[in-house]
């Protein structure tokens, strides 16, 4: 019997990616049953393009610099995506705003992450934010994306403690390593086809969720598929 082709999956980066490493790794480990087909960075020579390459990913920059708008610089990042055919885009340390087009263009298959607990601290300086602001936990949301900045459906988060010595750089450490176990997990789920969007809604395993699955919830653990 003829087994379907592997999910497909682009990915988009901005800088060092080692989101984008984790998730070469987890489907080199097994871990992701889908093909990471593209990596698109916006900004050149960064050093997530070399992991891509490395791994034998076709890698390449659509830098927004050289384009005159947001709408035209989405619309060629759109056309270097479509190429691919992917089931998935993964946003992995991926630093612009995306136009209503673009999001709408890939309605359910647009995956973000994120590094605070959401809704708390949208948007950038996360870690100096939460220290600013006394929390005792901080950590990373991994969200569908629609058109309201960091505002996507929750699907899991990462909590993390916050010390009293943290600096901005310590914490965000401590929650770069939750990032790397909990963005696979995700993108796993999607590619068997256990997590969907519905109507503006994140369903898991046919049952909505009520509220972001935590990864320390007995459903983070299993590997299984339906």
């Amino acid at each position: 019997m003829r087994q379907s082709p592997s999910p497909g999956i682009v990915v988009l980066i901005s800088g060092s990616g080692t989101n984008l490493q984790a998730l070469i790794d987890a489907v080199a480990n097994g871990d992701i049953h889908g093909e990471i087909r593209g990596v698109i960075s916006n900004r050149p020579e960064v050093a997530g393009l070399e992991r891509a390459r490395r791994a034998g990913i076709p890698a390449r920059v659509i830098n927004h610099q050289d384009f005159s708008d947001r709408d035209t610089f989405d619309q060629a990042l759109m056309a270097a995506i479509d190429q691919h055919q992917p089931d998935l885009v993964v946003l992995a340390g991926f630093m612009r705003v995306l136009t209503p087009a673009f999001v709408g263009h890939h309605e359910g298959r647009l995956i973000n992450i994120h590094p605070s607990l959401l809704p708390d601290f949208r948007g950038l300086h996360t870690h100096e934010r939460a220290l600013e602001a006394g929390v005792q936990l901080h950590g990373c949301s991994i969200h569908f994306v629609n058109t309201e900045l960091d505002g996507g459906p929750v699907i899991l988060q990462a909590s993390v403690p916050v010390l009293p010595d943290d600096t901005p750089q310590t914490l965000a450490a401590r929650v770069q390593q939750q990032e790397h176990r909990a963005y696979p997990r995700v993108i796993q789920w999607f590619c068997q086809g256990r997590l969907t969007l519905r109507n503006g809604q994140v369903w898991l395993d046919e049952k909505p969720l009520q509220a972001p699955l935590q990864f320390s919830d007995p459903i983070t653990l299993a590997d299984s598929a339906c």
